[in-house]
């Protein structure tokens, strides 16, 4: 870390509660407002730091527009200023997910709220499945290999309603064994790892539990912060019953008409299944992950991240979290398309966004909240 820096870390920390404040359009959006503003305009991040960050962010588990923002707050300012920024960057959204929480428990059995999020949850899906189309094409392209283990894991996500985390490691794996045979697999630790993860939910306790559901979330978010979708779904919904499907595609809405990253759904949902301790535990626990995995690796990403195995692992992963994306847009959109109304909400959401590249969610939400409030 260089000694000499030409800017504070209480300007820094400013910079991203004012961009966790205002920075709608999701994550390509917010890590290209960081490249204009830090490397372009501030000249705070050298291009080569950004660059570093943004490939760490793409390779490890967890929401990119916040494990960028966590890189580039530890490389002048250490573990205090990824700390720091991190709770900068994500705080505001925190805060109005909360706010619409306790909004959507107060109104959300009147009729008027009702029809606002019928329109939402039609464009919702909308938005979801070209943002799974885009994901296709960036991260799977023409190999062959990555399109089974993409069709694979939507299917087993349509068929079984639930996703599987050891089929997002299994996938991974393959791919990783595929480019790059290795003389010995080395894994056996990494997998009691994620068992002992998934065995220590056996407590009663509520809030126990959506600590654990949460952290296990917030450690497989590949690729996109829509990831996390399907993850959700098959436990919020599924396994716990915490929230029926309506309630789940209304936190997705939520979480899309907020600034910051996509992931914040998951303190209105903490919020809605146990009020306030509920939305910071969950909130806590999905972002604990994510910040580990980039303050823990970032001191030796340099010598290591480049390494092409490790990428073959994580193109592996993010090619069965695609799928199961797409897995849930399916189900989703079995539960929330429920008259020719909402199909034509959420072709025109997809139209618009393929369309109009400058036009971003809130604003098609925005549109759709009010379509919905017109019909009904």
């Amino acid at each position: 870390m260089s000694k000499t820096h030409s800017y504070s870390l209480g300007q820094l920390v400013r910079y991203f509660l004012q961009l966790g404040t205002t920075g709608f359009g999701g994550p390509v959006a917010l890590v290209g407002f960081m490249h204009r503003d830090l490397v372009e305009q501030k000249q705070w991040i050298s291009d080569e730091e950004y660059k570093e960050g943004l490939a760490l962010a793409q390779l490890a588990p967890g929401p990119l527009a916040a494990q960028l923002a966590i890189y580039l707050g530890y490389v002048h300012y250490g573990i205090l200023g990824a700390t720091l920024v991190g709770l900068a960057f994500v705080l505001p959204s925190f805060l109005m997910v909360l706010s619409l929480g306790y909004a959507y428990q107060l109104y959300g059995g009147l009729s008027w709220m009702q029809a606002v999020f019928y329109g939402i949850s039609a464009g919702v899906i909308g938005i979801i499945a070209f943002g799974s189309y885009k994901l296709v094409n960036k991260s799977i392209g023409n190999d062959k290999l990555l399109w089974i283990i993409f069709l694979i894991s939507a299917l087993a996500t349509i068929i079984t309603q639930t996703e599987n985390i050891l089929l997002f490691l299994g996938a991974g794996l393959l791919y990783w064994i595929y480019k790059f045979p290795p003389k010995s697999l080395g894994f056996n630790s990494l997998s009691l790892v994620f068992l002992n993860i998934s065995l220590l939910d056996s407590t009663d306790s509520v809030l126990w539990k959506i600590f654990l559901f949460f952290g296990k979330a917030g450690a497989f978010v590949f690729g996109s912060g829509l990831a996390i979708v399907p993850f959700l779904y098959a436990g919020v919904v599924k396994e716990y019953a915490w929230l029926n499907e309506q309630q789940f595609v209304d936190s997705v809405a939520v979480a899309m008409i907020t600034p910051g990253p996509v992931v914040i759904t998951v303190g209105f949902i903490g919020y809605l299944v146990a009020g306030f301790k509920g939305a910071c535990i969950a909130s806590i626990a999905t972002f604990l992950p994510c910040y580990f995995f980039t303050v823990l690796p970032a001191p030796y990403f340099k010598k290591y991240g480049k390494n092409p195995a490790i990428k073959a692992f994580v193109d592996g992963v993010t090619a069965s979290a695609i799928g199961a994306i797409v897995g849930a847009v399916v189900i989703l959109g079995q539960k929330s398309i429920v008259d020719i109304y909402a199909i034509l909400i959420a072709l025109t959401s997809v139209f618009i966004l393929w369309k109009y590249k400058k036009i971003t969610e809130p604003y098609i939400i925005l549109g759709c909240a009010l379509i919905g409030y017109l019909l009904k």
